[in-house]
Parts: structure tokens; sequence; C-alpha cells
């Protein structure tokens, strides 16, 4: 996927284009002639479609990229891509594709939200916006249907194989074989113009035995380009020679003749890594993928793969920066079929191993570099081999985002494959932590909850029970956060009975506690309660202080909302108590500050006023100056209501002082380069934070919210974090 750039013919300089100057006339001229809407005398409702139609390897896929670019300039908004079919035939999911268009348009998308959510994001992400859109390698008119933009202003261009049947008014346009000059065109940027001269007659045969596909004309050109004593009659004799092979369909079999002719004339250990590279995830290649599937020297691969590019066997990829190759998506069967003749299985499943051993130690290198100097995953990352470390983060940052779209495919098909159990689910650990931490959980939370998911099959399969719980764990928490609160909390309920069966007293009592905090989102305070008492009852029979004293204050929230000012106020009094066992002097003076607002809400003002200094008193022994602020705001107003005024302004003043103070302080800092924090809802932040709502009974979850709240970031990054342990154990 990207949004700009142009993607030349396989072999071909990106500046040069041969023939179809009739089908790209007829393109262009369609894009001005009015649609039946408008013919009518009726608004488009939709984007016009544009189809070219051919067999893989006719140069459909360069002709839309001409067309593309003879188009740009007409479309504000530029060009999107995607590709609907992996070069093994996969097709695409939806949602994948529909995620990747909202990344490139910079529009968030929900993670969990299924293809009919995705897709009509998309389509209201291009309203207002003249965007051109190519949809290459579409199986169907239902992929293209389903991405195609509401918004007239828009122009699709979709890539298929053949008529997309139910989709209106689209103009289609057909390619066959090139035309024999623009053939011969094409094979002389090869052979040079000489070969062509002395042997017109053989160029010809040429272009005629290649049945004009361009696909087959720049093989045979590589091939030729590489032995310049060979003429071009040679080639036409060796490709006579060759028989068909009738298991590929007929239009497709001199494109099989042409790689046949190249795949027989490479040394063995080239042969194998080009067969091999059938297997790299989603058709994309680079030097670690093609060394570590050909068990060869790194730069043994470079070199292989630059000779690859020269015969026309693999493209360039232009979203990789360079670095990278895409397989011909009409060249893996015929991949596949070679490994399966020549390759044992046991071998095959080998080099898929290798593959991603590599990639896990690629993903743990660049984790690592985001961690400081010393520290342990530093220092197991320097034990590598250099070409698998990374200079700095922002390097590792780069080689990420490029790869991303191979490292998800890789993922996806170690677990689709299930031999490879173990290391499927290394790799996946290592890429959560890698997104993690290049990207922060939020960000990357689309890619995570797949990646998750993942997590879950392989889990299921292997009856894994204590990361069956881990992966359910992050997927609820993904769920809550983007408001699928039933389905959060089924998923919840699940990791519960996932986490009994495995006796992980760790996953059992983040379950309860997490049901708890659903119950809570959807209102059920009495429920909220239950599943928040009993998860404290397994904290105390722990003894895990912390947490113990984190639930009473999730206790206190819902007695709160609910209207129970004794039971709240008894609950806040016992979080105190744990936090000041515990030596927590922050959270101690956010719980004292929480007993004081229900104090308040209890009609308990002087009490209420005495809680509150103290807490005053805690917070600037802490250093939280917000807290500090937030709790003189709340003073303040409680000596209003007590007659009190001069004290009251007395308050305000030392909290505009303080709030000042911070503002400065973070002023600062962001000259520094660090991130201040801005004054703007500074006390109300601070004093929500703490977990109680801003008036009794409102259930809203900004005021829900805890420090140990599991359905935010903080939780999520910590349930990734205990699913990579398991993972590992």
């Amino acid at each position: 996927m990207n949004r700009s750039g142009r993607t030349a013919a396989p072999g071909v300089s990106r500046s040069q284009f041969f023939g179809r100057q009739r089908e790209l006339g007829s393109l262009l001229a369609d894009v001005e002639r009015a649609g039946l809407d408008t013919i009518a005398g009726r608004k488009a409702p939709r984007a016009r479609v544009l189809l070219i139609a051919g067999r893989p390897g006719s140069g459909r896929s360069a002709l839309a990229e001409r067309l593309v670019t003879a188009l740009v300039d007409r479309y504000s908004g530029g060009v999107l891509r995607a590709r609907l079919t992996e070069p093994d035939g996969r097709r695409v999911p939806t949602e994948d594709t529909a995620r990747a268009l909202l990344d490139a348009l910079g529009v968030a998308a929900p993670p969990g939200a299924d293809a009919d959510e995705l897709s009509q994001s998309v389509r209201e992400a291009l309203v207002g916006r003249r965007v051109l859109l190519l949809l290459d390698d579409a199986a169907d008119a239902e992929q293209v249907d389903e991405l195609l933009p509401e918004d007239p202003g828009c122009l699709l261009v979709a890539v298929s194989g053949g008529p997309l049947t139910g989709i209106p008014d689209v103009r289609p346009c057909t390619l066959g074989g090139m035309d024999p000059k623009a053939a011969i065109e094409l094979l002389a940027t090869h052979t040079g113009s000489v070969r062509i001269t002395v042997d017109p007659q053989a160029a010809e045969s040429v272009a005629e035995e290649c049945a004009g596909q361009p696909a087959a004309l720049v093989m045979i050109g590589g091939w030729l380009a590489a032995r310049p004593k060979a003429s071009v009659a040679d080639a036409t004799k060796r490709l006579r020679a060759l028989p068909d092979d009738e298991e590929v369909p007929k239009a497709l079999r001199p494109v099989a003749r042409a790689f046949r002719l190249v795949y027989e004339s490479l040394p063995q250990p080239a042969a194998r890594m080009l067969r091999l590279l059938a297997l790299a995830p989603a058709g994309l290649v680079d030097a670690h993928t093609a060394s570590a599937l050909g068990g060869s020297s790194l730069d043994d691969a470079r070199a292989a793969l630059a000779g690859f590019v020269g015969l026309g066997l693999l493209h360039p990829d232009a979203d990789d920066g360079g670095e990278g190759h895409r397989v011909p998506g009409v060249l893996v069967p015929l991949m596949k079929s070679l490994i399966d003749a020549h390759d044992k299985p046991s071998e095959v499943q080998l080099a898929r191993a290798r593959m991603l051993e590599r990639s896990v130690r690629r993903l743990q290198s660049c984790r690592a570099v985001t961690e400081p100097e010393g520290s342990p995953a530093r220092e197991a990352v320097g034990a590598l081999p250099s070409s698998l470390r990374f200079p700095d983060a922002e390097t590792a940052a780069g080689w990420l985002r490029a790869r991303q779209p191979a490292l998800l495919a890789a993922a996806r098909v170690a677990v689709e494959d299930g031999e490879l159990d173990t290391l499927a689910r290394r790799l996946v650990a290592a890429l959560v932590r890698a997104l993690a931490a290049h990207r922060g959980t939020e960000a990357a939370a689309p890619e995570l909850y797949g990646l998750h998911q993942l997590v879950l099959d392989v889990a299921e399969r292997r009856g894994l029970h204590r990361e069956i719980a881990a992966a359910l764990l992050n997927l609820a928490d993904l769920d809550a956060q983007t408001g699928r609160t039933e389905d959060a909390l089924a998923r919840y309920r699940a990791a519960l009975d996932a986490g009994r069966a495995a006796r992980d007293p760790y996953a059992t009592c983040r379950a309860m506690e997490s049901v708890g905090g659903a119950y809570q989102e959807l209102g059920d305070w009495q429920r909220a309660a239950d599943w928040y008492g009993r998860a404290l009852a397994q904290r105390q029979t722990r003894q895990e202080r912390a947490d113990e004293a984190r639930l009473y204050g999730r206790l206190g929230t819902v007695h709160t909302y609910a209207g129970r000012y004794g039971e709240a106020l008894r609950c806040w009094r016992a979080a105190v108590a744990g936090y000041r066992k515990v030596g927590d002097v922050p959270s101690q003076a956010r719980a004292l500050s929480e007993a004081a607002r229900v104090q308040e809400y209890a009609g308990r003002p002087e009490e209420s006023l005495h809680t509150c200094r103290e807490a005053v008193e805690w917070a600037r022994q802490a250093g939280d100056a917000r807290l500090q602020a937030a709790l003189l705001l709340r003073l303040a107003d409680t000596l209003d209501r007590l007659g009190d005024p001069a004290a009251a302004r007395l308050h305000r003043s030392g909290a505009e002082r303080l709030l000042a103070a911070e503002e400065a302080a973070g002023a600062d800092g962001e000259a520094d380069g660090a991130q201040g924090p801005g004054p703007a809802g500074g006390a109300d932040a601070a004093e929500g934070s703490a977990g109680a709502a801003s008036a009794p009974g409102e259930a809203q979850a900004k005021g829900a919210a805890t420090a140990g709240d599991t359905t935010s970031t903080a939780r999520a990054a910590e349930g990734s974090a205990y699913e990579i342990r398991s993972g590992a154990r």
C-alpha cells in the first residue's frame, strides 16, 4: 500500500512504456466521457470505475500505473494504491485493505472493527477528496464494490483478470498480447538494438513465442542480456525446444516457458533460492529473507536478488525504500511446482523455520534499540551478528514500517501452517513488542488486535490455557477501549475460565477485575462491586498490597456511583491505609482526595475540608503539583459553600500559582525537546485520575478510570507483556 510514487513494468526503466497506446488513449477518453447517470440527467452517486482486464503477465499493472501517471495531476487528493490479491493467490481481506487505506489517509481505524465498518470509514474519509484509487489484482467485483468511493469526484482504476459483473457503468479495457512492434521495442531495451537489427525475423519469432506477453518478453530479454554472445535466434530455438506444461493454463504457457528457460540457466544455488522465494510472506523479499530461505550469506543473497531483478524474476518494491522486492504473482505457482519437484518437505519446512527465526531476531533487535544502553535487552542483542542489529532507533523504526506488511503476513502464515507453532508464537510476541516500542500500544492497536487473535488461534489449537487467557485479556482490553463493552465482557469471562484452567492466579485476578470494570462501564454497579470484591479477596489471599489498595479504590468508585457513600468512604479509607503501608505517597494523596469528594457528596463539608487539607499535604510531599492545585480548587469551592470567601480566594490563588509554575516548567521541557504537560484542564485531569465520578451517580468512563483500570492503555500494555512472557515459556 502506498499513496504516491510510480511502479514501473518489471525490468523496464520508470520513464519507459511500450505499446498499449490505443488502450491508454481509450482509458483516458473514458475518464472524460459522461457516465450513464449524467446522460440520464441524474447526479452520479459514486466514483467512476475504469477496469483494466487481462491475464497475469500481460502488463495490466504497468498500464494502470501509466494511466495513473497521466491522471495524477487532476486529482488533488493524490493516489491511493492497494493490492487485493497476494502473489500466492490469497484474497486480501477487505478489513486489511481498508485499514491500510485509512492509514494512508491519516485516519485512525478502531481495532477489531469488521469489514463493513471499515469499508464505510473509507468511504466517509474519501468524501470531499479528489482521490485516484488504484486497486490491483482484484479477484472479483465484490472486492472492488466494498471499497468504491461514494464521492463522484474520485476515480477508481481496477486491475483484474476478468469483468467486474455487478458494478454498474464500468468502463472495461481488455488486454491481450502486445503488438509485434511494441514487443520488439521492449525486447530491444535488454538486448540492445544491434542484435535486433542483425536478425529482425528472429526478434519477431521471439515475440510470437512469447505471445506478446510483457512478462515473458522481459524474462527472455534478461536472459539475452546476461549472454552478450547469444543471438536472438538462440532464444527462439531454446523456447521452441521446451515442452508445454499441460497443468499450466494455455494462456499462461508462454510465460511458463520463458520462466523455465531462465530458471534452467541459473546456477544450482541461485535456482534453489529462486524457487524458495515462493515462500516469502506476501511475496515480499529482502536480502535477509532470501538469505534465510536459501541458507546463504547476505552478500550472496543480495547478488542473487540483483540478478533476479535483471532477469525479470523480481519487481522492485517501491514501498520498501529500494531494499525490497516483490515476487510477481504470475510466477509463484511456477515456483511452487518446482519446490514440489525438487525439495523435500523437511527441507522446505527448515527454510521456513530459518526465515521465521531471522525475523524474530531482527524484531528483537528492532525493539532493543529503543531500550537504554546497558539494559538486558541491549546486552542480549549485542551478541547477535552486526547484520541483524540496527544502529539507532530511527533506522529500526523505518525498517519496521517498511517490513510491517511482510512481518504481519509471516505471522499469519506461520500460524496457519500449524507445524511451526513455537516459532509462530515467538514471532508474534516479538512483533507485538516491537510495534508497542516504536508506535505505542494505542497507535498500533489495530495490528495488535490481529496479532492477539493469532496467539489465541495457536493457543486454542495447542490447549495452552495460560496463553488463551492472555490473548483473550488483550483482545477484551482493545474491545473495551473502542466501546464494544459487551464483547469485552464476554472475552473477560472466557479469560477467567482459561486462567482457572491454567491455575494462573495472575490471569484469574486480572480477569475478575476486568469483568468488574466492564460491568462498571455498563452502569451495573452491583455486579461491578461484586466482581471487584472477588478480585480483592484473591489479592488479599496473595498479600498483594498495592493491588489490594487499588481494588479498594475501584470499589469506592462504584459505591460512589451507586450513592452508597458510607461504603464508598470505608473503601477509600482502606485504600489510603493500603497505599500508606506500601509507601505510595502519590496514590495515598489521590485516595484521600476521593475520600474528601465522597464526604462532600454525603453532605459532610467540615469532614471533607479536613480530609482535603490532609490530601493537599500528601500531594505536596509527593511533588504532584497538578493534584495539589486540583485539591486547592476543591478546598476553595468547599470554603465558598461554608461561607468563607476570603479563604477560598487564597486557595484559588495558590492553585493558580502552582499551575503557572507547572506551565512554565512544561514550556521549558518542550524547549529542551521534552513534552511538558499543559495547564489547560490540568486540575480536572489530575483529580479525575484518582477514579471517582465528577458527580454522584454519573457513569462516565473518564471518571471511572483509575490507575489500575484494566481497560486502559496501561493495562493493555501489561497484558501484552504477559502474553509475551507466557509465550516465551
